[in-house]
């Protein structure tokens, strides 16, 4: 059985080797005429581009023959030009040579005719040539300039327009009342105070009449002295919050009213530069800057006034295509120097350069500063704008009220006047000039001499003001004893 099985295990070996073999026959044949088909297909190929080759060749030999045509037909047109140049050359020579001779001929002719050799005929023609162009040149030169001011007119009114109807500005609005609105009816009763006498004690030392009316929760102080009104409405909102009036009290809130005046210019100052849109000023000008708000110009507020102005400016730069900064920074301090000229003397224009001079200002603000009134020559074209936006913001309609400042400098005057006297320590104009309030020295005036002094005041005012109606002297004499009880 053993036997059997082995014969039978070598008959499937050689069953399985003759199965691979056979196969291995038939993948052969299938590679041989695979292999004979990509021949075939190669010869072929080969064949189609061996033709295209030929026809490639064929082109090239014809393209070759075209161009030695071409060099040929290209060298014969190079010779005939030659041929041609040549002869233009000898035409050229001929005709000048004619020219030569014709020339000779003619200046012979002119000379025998003129009497006049020919260097001087041409130093004539060349006299005569020369006036004719300087004639034509100047002719032009003025229809230019005439030109020239018709556009600049036309484009100067329209910066100056656009600039300005970009500025919505307001009316003036210096107004010589404040309104100072009351938490309540009653707080009227207790700054009248007991028989009148805490509204006497806030006037007399404030300088501003305080008026109490029908209108319901509010108190106006009226004064045509700024500065005395923002202190007064200043002390009159402490007050008011603190509830605490008598005149011990009023004393202490005038006192600290005036203590923060300082502080309130500071960001008076910071607001004006933030609304012109000038950053990076040195703190002494913006101090500077806020105390302008308290002062007027012919009624226009002068810090409202420089903002207005600014922006003017900086409008005006930018159409034209001038420097927008420098405009628009030199136009919000061109009337810096109002806030400093009546303590250092001088023009404020002078007073304002030498001011930003000294805090570092750039040159160019410096001069457009000290030229806005034509002080100084103007250096620049920023300048020249800063003098035109100080000139809209002025004389735009409703910027401006020239009786203010007439009723400022009688007040003023009036005040000065009454101060002269002996023994006078405080003089305050009231009621549009109708009244003024004299304060004197308790130590020096006595009440029997109160009389003679508000007739002696009331003749030297009839003598040395001239004013319309009638002007009410009151003398007020305070004598005060205090003690500290510890």
């Amino acid at each position: 059985m053993e036997q059997l099985a082995i014969v039978l295990l070598l008959l499937l070996a050689s069953l399985v080797a003759l199965l691979l073999v056979l196969l291995a026959r038939r993948e052969a044949s299938a590679n041989r005429a695979q292999a004979a088909q990509d021949v075939s297909s190669i010869k072929a190929a080969a064949e189609v581009m061996l033709a295209d080759a030929k026809r490639r060749e064929e082109r090239l030999t014809e393209r070759e023959k075209e161009i030695s045509a071409e060099r040929r037909e290209v060298r014969t047109l190079h010779e005939a030009a030659d041929r041609r140049s040549l002869e233009a050359q000898q035409d050229r020579t001929a005709a000048a040579a004619a020219v030569g001779d014709a020339t000779a001929r003619a200046s012979e002719l002119l000379e025998s005719v003129s009497g006049l050799s020919a260097e001087e005929a041409r130093a004539e023609q060349i006299r005569l040539a020369t006036e004719r162009a300087a004639h034509d040149a100047a002719a032009g030169i003025r229809r230019l300039e005439a030109k020239a001011r018709r556009t600049a007119d036309e484009r100067a009114r329209q910066v100056v327009a656009t600039a300005v109807q970009r500025i919505a500005g307001p009316t003036s609005a210096q107004n010589v009342v404040t309104v100072v609105a009351l938490p309540a009816e009653e707080m009227k009763g207790r700054i009248i105070g007991k028989e009148g006498r805490n509204i006497r004690t806030f006037e007399a030392l404030t300088g501003v009449n305080v008026i109490i009316d029908d209108t319901p929760d509010s108190v106006t102080l009226s004064s045509f002295d700024a500065e005395r009104r923002e202190v007064a409405a200043v002390a009159m909102e402490a007050l008011i919050a603190d509830g605490r009036i008598h005149p011990q009290r009023i004393e202490i809130a005038y006192a600290e009213a005036l203590a923060g005046a300082d502080e309130r210019a500071v960001t008076a100052g910071h607001d004006a530069a933030e609304r012109a849109g000038v950053t990076r000023l040195h703190p002494e000008l913006i101090e500077t800057l806020g105390r302008l708000r308290l002062r007027s110009s012919y009624g226009q507020n002068v810090l409202a006034h420089l903002v207005e102005s600014a922006r003017i400016a900086a409008a005006m730069a930018a159409e034209i295509g001038a420097d927008v900064e420098v405009a628009r920074r030199a136009a919000f301090l061109h009337d810096i120097g109002k806030a400093l000229s009546a303590e250092l003397g001088g023009t404020h224009a002078t007073v304002g350069a030498a001011l930003a001079m000294r805090l570092g200002e750039p040159p160019v603000v410096v001069n457009a500063i000290a030229a806005h009134h034509d002080e100084v020559p103007m250096e620049s074209v920023e300048a020249v704008l800063v003098q035109a936006a100080d000139a809209c913001s002025a004389a735009r309609p409703g910027a401006r009220r020239e009786e203010l400042d007439q009723y400022i400098e009688r007040m003023d005057t009036l005040e000065s006047l009454v101060a002269s006297h002996d023994g006078v320590r405080r003089a305050v104009a009231m009621s549009a000039g109708r009244e003024v309030r004299v304060i004197v020295e308790p130590d020096l005036v006595d009440d029997a001499a109160m009389p003679e002094l508000a007739q002696g005041i009331a003749r030297q005012i009839e003598k040395d003001l001239s004013y319309p109606g009638e002007i009410v002297v009151t003398v007020i004499r305070e004598l005060r004893a205090t003690a500290t009880a510890g």
